[in-house]
């Protein structure tokens, strides 16, 4: 079952998630959230690194959709290049 917490947020916008809350979720200082917002609602959803497998079968399924489409590293480069800013 869900646990039940208040918290308030302070004047530099900061909350404090209940200690109940991060036992159960194992939560350590310096884990990072995506915070989503709509309405009157927020959500934060804990961010959670790949174990070495899940990623290596990533940058695999990565590998072969670039081979499908033709793209190579220069066409990688050039993109994050332009997505810096830089042309």
């Amino acid at each position: 079952m869900s646990e039940l917490a208040t918290t308030r947020m302070s004047s530099k916008g900061q909350i404090v998630i209940p200690e109940v809350i991060r036992k159960k979720m194992n939560l350590q200082p310096g884990d990072q959230f995506i915070v989503v917002g709509k309405d009157d609602v927020v959500i934060l959803k804990a961010i959670t690194a790949p174990d070495i497998t899940t990623f290596d079968k990533l940058i695999k399924q990565a590998r072969e959709q670039a081979k499908m489409v033709n793209l190579n590293r220069k066409d990688i480069a050039d993109a994050v290049s332009k997505a810096r800013g830089g042309m």
